[in-house]
């Protein structure tokens, strides 16, 4: 293996495993956070977070196997298994959204005000896009559409930090109560699209991501 792919790999494993990390302390706050305040949105992003915990988890183990020296082929598995495994969980979320949304829209059931979810929207909105550049950079330096498509994933979660801070900011400062659900429902456009890219990435097409 070359020294600057070496160098690349060790990069992938590092930024991977930090991202992992905040993803960890994304969902739980979100989640919380969001069903302490009835929150759909916050919730949503929690729920988010958490897929992208896994899928960055194979990722890791991906990224791991090629450092160690893995055949060509098993890093191609863990590839196309990273994409089955974040496209069909996006497009499960991008469902869940939808109908949990037109539920709480039919009944009236607005969020409360949650200022740790704002300030978590507002932290993740600034991290994501750093995580994001490293991942396309390191994965075009490694050929890993995977890792590329991670950090695309990583965007969406830019996306949906900056949709849920608008949306936490008109419910505190307006009392929309239907803000929460719409909110939710104008992410939905960038999980499905994520997931319906992920999926293509893993029947070996070529998806031209256009989100980061």
């Amino acid at each position: 293996m070359a020294t600057s792919e070496g160098v690349s790999l060790r990069r992938g494993v590092h930024i991977e495993a930090i991202s992992n990390l905040w993803m960890v302390i994304e969902a739980g706050v979100a989640i919380g956070a969001g069903v302490a305040a009835h929150s759909l949105a916050l919730t949503a992003f929690g729920a988010d977070s958490v897929l992208e915990l896994a899928t960055g988890s194979v990722l890791l183990w991906r990224l791991t196997l090629e450092a160690r020296g893995a055949s060509g082929q098993q890093v191609e598995r863990a590839e196309t298994l990273s994409s089955w495994v974040v496209g069909i969980a996006l497009l499960a979320l991008a469902g869940y959204i939808v109908v949990a949304s037109l539920v709480k829209l039919v009944t009236h059931q607005g969020a409360e005000t949650s200022y740790l979810g704002l300030g978590l929207a507002v932290a993740s909105g600034i991290i994501m896009p750093y995580l994001s550049r490293a991942k396309k950079r390191i994965g075009t330096e490694i050929g890993s559409s995977a890792l590329r498509s991670d950090g695309s994933c990583s965007m969406v979660c830019a996306y949906m930090s900056w949709i849920l801070i608008a949306g936490v900011a008109l419910t505190a400062l307006m009392g929309w109560w239907w803000i929460d659900s719409i909110a939710a429902l104008a992410l939905v456009y960038y999980v499905a699209k994520e997931g319906w890219e992920a999926i293509g990435e893993a029947r070996g097409n070529e998806t031209d991501c256009d989100c980061g």
